[in-house]
């Protein structure tokens, strides 16, 4: 059984930081999280690295689809000048080396593997055995999450052992089929999807339920209140101490 804690970092401590990158799982241990999550995608060459959106403008100084870049390409973008000139010169990190800071900085960690339209289960193949490779034997395994349920799938496949979690942005009317079928331990919704209600139902389904991402204490205890597990956050300074 996993027990997420209260407070679990999104993409490292992206308020504060570059998001997914080895800065901002750094700053998240320094501010004190227990947990980060970042996201896991797949270059046009198959490595599996930490970035979140599809295309490479946003959060770093390339152009394009970050699977159509080669990981030799994307390594040489800068993907912390866009935050702030104190992290200029940040890399697109890979999961096995996101994975080795995180077990070294004595964090858990929460794995989302990213929908890659006809390759979902490639993708969730890779970045799971990036992450068996990188996570030290006998600490508890990260948590790993998707919208996709092909991804989780292979998840199970690679790992049958490390848990499990469905991602939706409100609770669809099929999630106890769904969590069901791929064996989930955690339901992970956009906080705006849930009610006291639908978190006691899923609560009472033997699942644990975390919601994204909350950056108002207020929030966070009515979250907590009502039974939610976890929140992710860009600020978890904010709600470690509204604990």
């Amino acid at each position: 059984m996993v027990r997420p804690p209260k407070v679990i970092g999104h993409r490292g401590a992206a308020g504060s930081a570059p998001e997914n990158t080895l800065a901002g799982f750094r700053r998240a241990a320094a501010l004190g999280a227990p947990w980060v999550e970042f996201d896991a995608r797949l270059t046009a060459d198959g490595q599996a690295v930490v970035f979140h959106d599809d295309r490479l403008e946003r959060t770093t100084n390339g152009r394009g689809r970050l699977a159509t870049t080669p990981v030799a390409e994307l390594r040489r973008l800068d993907a912390g000048a866009w935050f702030g000139a104190a992290f200029a010169g940040e890399r697109v990190p890979t999961v096995g080396e996101a994975l080795a800071l995180i077990a070294a900085l004595g964090m858990g960690a929460n794995m989302e593997i990213k929908p890659d339209p006809g390759r979902d289960g490639k993708v969730a193949r890779a970045a799971m055995e990036a992450a068996l490779a990188a996570w030290p034997e006998g600490r508890e395994p990260p948590l790993v999450s998707s919208f996709s349920s092909a991804a989780l799938v292979v998840a199970r496949e690679v790992a049958p052992d490390w848990p499990r979690g469905l991602l939706v942005d409100r609770l669809p009317s099929d999630w106890r089929d769904i969590t069901v079928r791929l064996d989930c331990a955690t339901l992970h919704c956009g906080h705006r999807g849930l009610d006291a209600r639908g978190v006691a139902a899923v609560r009472d389904a033997g699942l644990e339920v975390l919601a994204f991402t909350v950056n108002e204490p207020d929030r966070a205890r009515r979250l907590w209140d009502w039974g939610v597990a976890g929140v992710f956050t860009d600020f978890p300074e904010r709600l470690l101490a509204a604990l």
